[in-house]
């Protein structure tokens, strides 16, 4: 059994223009832009990272902005949903703040014993808060959602499945245990997590495979404390029977991934060096900032990437 997965690092997803989605972000969830970036593999492309102050593993929201992508089509084999965390008695402020905005998909489940407040994302992003009592994670401050009511980060991710078995053996093997479960639900936890240290697996047997598109999740990651650590989960990993790429530097950590029995890409990306090592922390996710090897396209992304001034 791995022990040196922490829980989440990040979800990434997919979004069909970067203004709509900065907007949801910062200005409707409170959280900070921490990075503005490129899709590293894509550069004509942003990677756009949303978080607390500084863009605390276990809390970072990210984005792939395509202009103009259609929506994906949900279902099987997919992220189906990411989970924020939320203070105990905040959902009553979200639920009225979101009625006012006009937000889709509104909606209140009750699971495991608790409450989630379900809504979508401009691109029909399947998200939901829950409250977590104790919750003493880092939040954004000076948006204006009350510090008394911001996000803490994710509390989970539910994976959707048209069977559990083989993921489910793959949480184990990642240090999960079975915690719990509601109808079709199974809920795998950690209990030495960052925080963010669930995941459900939902079996949905009748539903067709999802079509990955804007709104969907591209790969979620989980967090290791360092390249040591990552290179053990590596190998453990690859001894399993799973096809894992080389480590690969991403600037704010090092990563490595693979897929599920399913085809959902898992990234394990390592807490360092973090976000601040390239700017001032009071500037976080103000300029574009370019990898070495895209530097030289500069004045021309610059010219070509909408602009995101806020």
């Amino acid at each position: 059994m791995i022990t040196q997965i922490k829980g989440l690092h990040h979800v990434t997803a997919i979004a069909s223009g970067p203004r709509e989605n900065n907007d949801f972000f910062t200005q409707i969830m409170g959280l900070r832009r921490i990075k503005k970036t490129v899709n590293f593999d894509n550069p004509d492309v942003y990677h756009l990272y949303y978080g607390d102050n500084i863009g605390t593993p276990g809390g970072v929201m990210t984005y792939f902005p395509f202009p103009e992508k259609a929506r994906g089509r949900p279902g099987t084999g997919e992220v189906g949903k990411t989970v924020f965390s939320v203070p105990e008695g905040a959902l009553a402020y979200w639920q009225s703040r979101m009625e006012g905005l006009g937000l889709e998909g509104l909606a209140t489940k009750e699971l495991f014993d608790d409450t989630q407040l379900l809504f979508q994302g401009p691109d029909g992003d399947r998200l939901a808060l829950v409250e977590v009592p104790g919750d003493s994670r880092p939040f954004r401050s000076g948006s204006d959602v009350p510090d008394e009511a911001a996000i803490r980060g994710f509390h989970s991710v539910a994976l959707h499945l048209r069977d559990t078995v083989a993921t489910a053996e793959l949480m184990h093997l990642m240090g999960y245990e079975l915690a719990g479960q509601d109808g079709d639900i199974q809920r795998f936890s950690r209990a030495d997590s960052n925080g963010a240290g669930i995941v459900d697996l939902h079996r949905l047997p009748g539903e067709e495979p999802a079509d990955q598109g804007a709104g969907s999740v591209h790969h979620v990651a989980f967090a290791v404390a360092d390249r040591k650590d990552q290179l053990s989960v590596r190998q453990a990993i690859s001894d399993a029977g799973y096809k894992v790429t080389e480590v690969i530097d991403r600037n704010y950590f090092w990563a490595i991934y693979f897929k599920t029995p399913e085809g959902i890409l898992f990234e394990v990306a390592t807490d360092e060096p973090g976000f601040v090592h390239d700017e001032d922390i009071a500037h976080l996710g103000e300029a574009l900032k370019l990898p070495a090897q895209h530097e030289h396209l500069r004045s021309r992304l610059e010219e070509s990437l909408p602009a995101i001034t806020d």
